[in-house]
């Protein structure tokens, strides 16, 4: 994350990092629970985990730190594709959330790269009410 952080700051990208005092320790926060808990979680339980959590986050944001795409939201996206490839439909609608942004993220100019087009269904194909 250091090393990340200082090539952004070498390509004058300083405002990937945050704007404000609040931005920065958010992004700081984000790019922490980056490596202690998505590079170190690997049971199921731990997957779900960090969806429910980021879930709730995202909830009410568009990006990690708000309302703007930071350092936190592609190294975060890197670290979750691995997981969003394998999600069923339902999953990915459990943490509704999480694929608005991962979907948003993976769509936003030079971020995907290499990696595969995750899939998200458009329209639900089916409602709880009967």
């Amino acid at each position: 994350m250091t090393i990340a952080a200082h090539l952004v700051r070498q390509a004058r990208k300083d405002q990937l990092l945050g704007s404000t005092a609040e931005e920065k320790a958010v992004v700081q926060q984000w790019l922490e629970y980056r490596v202690t808990r998505v590079n170190g979680g690997s049971s199921k339980e731990d997957t779900r985990t960090i969806l429910k959590d980021l879930n709730m986050h995202l909830e009410d944001k568009v990006y990690l730190a708000g309302n703007i795409f930071t350092l936190a939201d592609i190294l975060m996206y890197y670290g979750l594709h691995h997981i969003m490839v394998d999600l069923t439909v339902q999953e990915k609608e459990k943490y509704l959330n999480v694929s608005r942004w991962f979907n948003h993220i993976q769509h936003y100019p030079g971020v995907r790269q290499h990696l595969s087009d995750v899939v998200f269904v458009k329209n639900r194909l089916y409602t709880n009410a009967h």
